[in-house]
C-alpha cells in the first residue's frame, strides 16, 4: 500500500517515521518544506516539484497514494490542501484525518471526499510527541466498521489499540472533549500551585497530598518542573493550540445548548499567556496565572 502524509510538523513528523519503521513507502508534504529534510534523510519520499526550501503543492502525494493520511493544525489547512484543485483525484482513496477538528467540520469534510467517490476516516490521537516516536498514541477512529477494519493494520502504527468510537464526528467530539480536559486540568492546576505558594505552602507538600489523593492526574508531575523552572522551550503541545482546541470545543457544545462559562474563562487564562508563549508549550499558562498575583 502507497501512503502520504499531509502535515509533518511536531506530531506528524514521527508518525511518518512509525509509518516507514513498520514497511510502508511513504511520500510527504508539509507547507515548511524545511520540516521535510530529516524525512528525507530517513528515507521518505519528499513530493516532486519541491525541491527543499520551494514552496510546493501536495498533488503529487494524493495522485501516489492509496491512503492519505493528515496531521494538519486546522479544517481550513485541510480545504487549502487537499479540497481544492487536487478534490477529484480522491476518487477511490481513503482519507485518513488526524488532526484535531470539530465534529461538524470532519463530517463536512466526510461529505465532499464521499461525493467524489473517496472513503474518509477520522481518527485522532491522544498523546504528544514522545507518545508519537514509541507507537503508543491513544489513536481514536469515527467511520464505518468496515472502513475501521480495512485500515487497523495501517492506524496499529501509531498505538496499540486503536478503538472505534462510532460514526464520523464521534471521535472529533471526544477527542475535543479531552483536549478541553488538558485545558481545564492544566489550568486548575497551575491556579492551586500558584495559590499554595501565596500562601506559604511548601511544593513538596502540596504534591504529596496531592499525589496521594483522588484528584491527582499524571499530567500535574509533567507540568509541575516546567511551571516552576518557568521552561517552555521544546513543546510536545503549543499553547497556540491549546487556545484553538478549547474555542472548537466551546462553539461544539454551545451549538448543542450546553453551558460554557468555564471554558471563557480558561480561554481568558490561556489568552494571557499566548502573549508572549504562543509557541511554547502549554504548561506556560502557569505564568498568565502568576502574573495576576499582586507584586
Amino acid at each position: 500500500m502507497q501512503v502520504g502524509f499531509i502535515g509533518t510538523g511536531l506530531m506528524g513528523a514521527p508518525m511518518v517515521i512509525r509509518l516507514l519503521e513498520g514497511g510502508h513507502t511513504v511520500t510527504a508534504y508539509n507547507r515548511t518544506a524545511s520540516k521535510l529534510e530529516p524525512l528525507q534523510e530517513a528515507g521518505v519520499v519528499i513530493a516532486s516539484g519541491c525541491p527543499l526550501g520551494i514552496a510546493a503543492s501536495p498533488a503529487q502525494v494524493i495522485h501516489s497514494s492509496d491512503v492519505i493520511l493528515l496531521m494538519l493544525t486546522n479544517a481550513a489547512a485541510i480545504h487549502e490542501l487537499l479540497l481544492t484543485s487536487t478534490t477529484s483525484a480522491l476518487s477511490g482513496r481513503t482519507v485518513i484525518q488526524m488532526g484535531t477538528i470539530a465534529p461538524a467540520e470532519s463530517k463536512a469534510i466526510s461529505e465532499q471526499v464521499e461525493a467524489i467517490g473517496g472513503t474518509y476516516l477520522e481518527a485522532p490521537v491522544l498523546g504528544s510527541i514522545p507518545e508519537a516516536k514509541a507507537g503508543t498514541l491513544l489513536v481514536m477512529a469515527g467511520a464505518t466498521p468496515q472502513d475501521f477494519d480495512n485500515q487497523l493494520p495501517l492506524l496499529k502504527a501509531f498505538g496499540p489499540d486503536p478503538l472505534l468510537i462510532g460514526p464520523v464526528g464521534t471521535a472529533a467530539a471526544l477527542k475535543l472533549a479531552l483536549n478541553q480536559l488538558i485545558g481545564g486540568l492544566t489550568t486548575a492546576f497551575a491556579t492551586s500551585l500558584s495559590f499554595c505558594q501565596t500562601y506559604g505552602v511548601e511544593v513538596d507538600t502540596f504534591m504529596q497530598i496531592l499525589r496521594n489523593s483522588a484528584l491527582y492526574a499524571p499530567t500535574f508531575d509533567k507540568k509541575l518542573t516546567r511551571m516552576l523552572d518557568q521552561s517552555f522551550e521544546n513543546p510536545n503541545f503549543p499553547t497556540k493550540h491549546l487556545l484553538k482546541d478549547m474555542a472548537l470545543f466551546q462553539q461544539a457544545a454551545q451549538a448543542e445548548g450546553l453551558p460554557t462559562e468555564n471554558i471563557t474563562a480558561i480561554q481568558t487564562v490561556i489568552q494571557r499567556a499566548m502573549a508572549q508563549f504562543a509557541e511554547a508549550d502549554y504548561s506556560a499558562l502557569y505564568t498568565a496565572v502568576q502574573q495576576s498575583l499582586p507584586n
